[in-house]
């Protein structure tokens, strides 16, 4: 049984780069093709499941349609595939010709495209997928389709107050961590986040430095106030800021212990994404280690150190037996394996 494929038919680079991605997260392998030709080799090629088709294939032509012609292509040579026609360009008679005409499942507009929508868009489609169809690709080669094994959605990672006066940046910041699988609060003054804080508990915090001050307009320390609440409240905060002063980045680490802070003028979606994770992984081990009793914190700071269980033992005047059990219940709570991998997450956390 052949493994679930997409095919992404676009012309530009960064709408590729966009597709691909969102559809290798979720597990299928994706193959790319940029006209209508390359479209339709591939198509021949092998056997999709899903087909993520632009409507003008040619950049410097708006009135290029080659997208309604790779339709009709994948009708007549890979009928278990399922087509979402997108578009920059789209009008209401194009986008019902689509669907009634060249069999699309719909129409999706570039200009309104948002990624946690078009997942969903992709799972509905994938879930109205015609009855697999054998078809073949060369005389001597014939595939049967594999079926995709639809998954319910994760739960929510946690919830998330995002504090950002401007809304440019607080539109796309909440669309990445909605994305990322964040349950997100959006503030725009200090005085509504903290507001947020006494009546939610947050696992995540992201903190624009740089607010414009509701209390006092002519100092702008709101976001200082607001990192010093986050910080009484045990909250990881990752800030955000469009002045990359060293000054003001280097206090709100050295007083406010924020997890990092990051420039809006070089702001990467990759590096936000990865900076989400860390700080989640952080909080999970530091959870993990508040887990741990008085007396196994004792032994696991006595095994970074190099000791036996014998030495354990004799240094905490215990028999072997209690050092086992102790080190059994270390394992579990840090979720871990061997002694090294205990020692690491020690050393890792400082």
């Amino acid at each position: 049984m052949t493994s679930l494929r997409a095919i992404v038919i676009e012309d530009e680079p960064s709408w590729q780069d966009v597709l691909t991605e969102i559809l290798r997260d979720s597990g299928m392998p994706v193959d790319v093709a940029s006209s209508y030709a390359e479209a339709e080799e591939k198509l021949r090629t092998a056997s999709h499941r899903l087909a993520i088709v632009d409507l003008s294939l040619a950049a410097s032509d708006h009135n290029n349609r080659d997208g309604l012609r790779v339709l009709d292509t994948i009708r007549r040579v890979d009928p278990g595939c399922t087509a979402i026609l997108l578009t920059g360009f789209a009008t209401v008679e194009i986008a019902v010709d689509a669907i009634r005409t060249h069999g699309a499942y719909t129409c999706l507009r570039k200009d309104q495209f948002r990624r946690a929508a078009f997942r969903q868009t992709v799972q509905q489609a994938l879930a109205f997928l015609p009855a697999p169809v054998e078809r073949e690709i060369a005389p001597s080669v014939r595939v049967q389709p594999s079926t995709f094994p639809l998954q319910p959605p994760p739960p929510p990672l946690g919830k998330v107050l995002l504090v950002e006066d401007d809304a440019g940046w607080r539109s796309l910041l909440s669309e990445l961590l909605s994305d990322a699988g964040y349950h997100v609060h959006t503030s725009g003054s200090y005085v509504e986040a903290l507001g947020r804080l006494n009546r939610e508990k947050y696992h995540l915090a992201i903190v624009d430095l740089s607010l414009a001050s509701s209390l006092d307009p002519h100092r702008n320390l709101d976001g200082y106030r607001l990192l010093a609440s986050t910080r009484q409240a045990n909250i990881p905060t990752i800030v955000v800021s469009g002045y990359a002063d060293p000054e003001r980045m280097g206090r709100a680490y050295k007083e406010y212990n924020v997890f990092t802070c990051l420039e809006k003028q070089h702001f990467d979606r990759a590096t936000f994404l990865q900076t989400l994770f860390d700080a989640r992984q952080s909080t999970q081990t530091h959870q993990d280690f508040d887990s741990l009793t008085v007396r196994e914190r004792e032994v696991l700071e006595l095994l970074a150190r190099g000791l036996t269980n014998k030495d354990l033992a004799a240094t905490l005047h215990v028999t072997n037996n209690t050092i086992k059990r102790h080190l059994k219940a270390i394992f579990k709570k840090l979720d871990v394996q061997t002694r090294a991998a205990a020692v690491a997450k020690v050393l890792n956390t400082g």
